[in-house]
């Protein structure tokens, strides 16, 4: 995927999928084990979603089995879902959403060396699947769950992390003493956003609702503005770099608070080309990619107190309907995790 697929839900909303249990050591018709997940047979809005029995993935000899604990809710996933980007993102049907998981890995192909039986992961399977109770991963997907983390914490960061790690620290280069701007400063990506910009000694500007405004005090951000009351370009000057996970008017406003030789960067636009050459700063579109070696250096940062996930609800399996409808309104306080299982014990 090149793209970002990346509280209280309304009574209306939480109408959980009903599934039947399957007997102890059922099995499929081809004699493979059965596991629960949630697949899409049909792309849509989020009512095509079912809670079904599944024949259990088998690794490939590059491939580890993971068993989910927990897996986390994008705001891009209903994108997904609706097969606008199928060809360019490589999705197919039927589909299994989830592309943030933390597990044990429960079996390797032979080609795996980096990972073993028992280990605990987290991490972000390329093609989705992680809405199920197994799911297949490349080892350069996944890496050690952070030690500090519970499964649920842990399944609440790959992506929205990744996203702002390779934006901050791969393209931009954020470095101590600069300014940054995050818009959505208290969403999915931007929490983490503020965050690694503090870590790396970066002043943060963010801009968040109202009601999010105590979300942006609790994560450090130096300069919080409530958008709805204050246009950020009163606040925000000579800015070292932006980061927008909003586009449209919110991007379009933002490419003059950026000092010459500064970056903009968004998820969900291209940023106009004509606009950065007349302030003179470079502008790039984000994408993000799975990369092991940057969830270990996330990790890190958690085990050593740095970033912090925000869960704003754990629901069950059953209930990916309702958090998929909440996921779209782009209005969640940091992620909705789905518990698969218990932690073990």
């Amino acid at each position: 995927m090149n793209c970002v697929r990346h509280i209280l839900l309304a009574a209306a909303l939480c109408q959980p999928i009903v599934a039947a249990q399957p007997a102890a050591g059922a099995t499929s018709d081809t004699g493979r084990a059965l596991m629960k997940a949630v697949v899409a047979h049909e792309y849509g809005a989020p009512d095509v979603l079912k809670l079904e029995e599944v024949p259990r993935p088998e690794p490939k000899e590059d491939e580890a089995l993971v068993r989910v604990i927990a897996s986390s809710v994008n705001p891009a996933d209903p994108l997904t879902l609706t097969g606008k980007f199928a060809q360019e993102w490589g999705t197919h049907l039927p589909l299994v959403p989830g592309y943030d998981i933390a597990g044990i890995v429960e079996k390797t192909g032979a080609k795996v060396t980096q990972l073993k039986a028992g280990d605990a992961v987290y991490g972000y399977p390329t093609f989705g699947g992680g809405w199920a109770e197994y799911v297949t991963v490349k080892e350069w997907e996944v890496a050690r769950k952070p030690r500090s983390l519970g499964f649920v914490e842990a399944a609440a960061v790959p992506m929205g992390a990744l996203t702002a790690w390779q934006a901050l620290v791969s393209t931009a280069h954020l470095q101590a003493g600069q300014t940054l701007l995050v818009h959505g400063g208290s969403g999915g990506v931007g929490s983490f956003a503020v965050q690694i910009g503090k870590a790396r000694g970066a002043r943060v500007i963010a801009t968040a609702s109202t009601a999010n405004q105590d979300v942006l005090k609790q994560l450090g951000v130096d300069t919080p503005i409530d958008y709805s009351t204050t246009k950020f370009e009163e606040v925000a000057k000579d800015v070292d770099v932006v980061l927008d996970p909003v586009g449209k008017d919110t991007l379009a406003r933002s490419y003059a608070v950026v000092k010459k030789g500064g970056v903009v960067m968004s998820l969900v636009a291209r940023p106009d080309r004509a606009e950065c050459e007349k302030h003179g700063i470079h502008c790039a579109g984000i994408a993000v990619h799975p990369e092991a070696k940057d969830l270990a250096e996330i990790a890190q940062l958690i085990d050593a107190g740095k970033i912090k996930p925000i869960v704003s609800q754990v629901l069950p399996l059953s209930e990916a309907i309702a958090a998929q409808k909440q996921a779209a309104t782009h209005h969640t306080r940091g992620k909705i995790v789905l518990r698969i299982a218990e932690d073990p014990k």
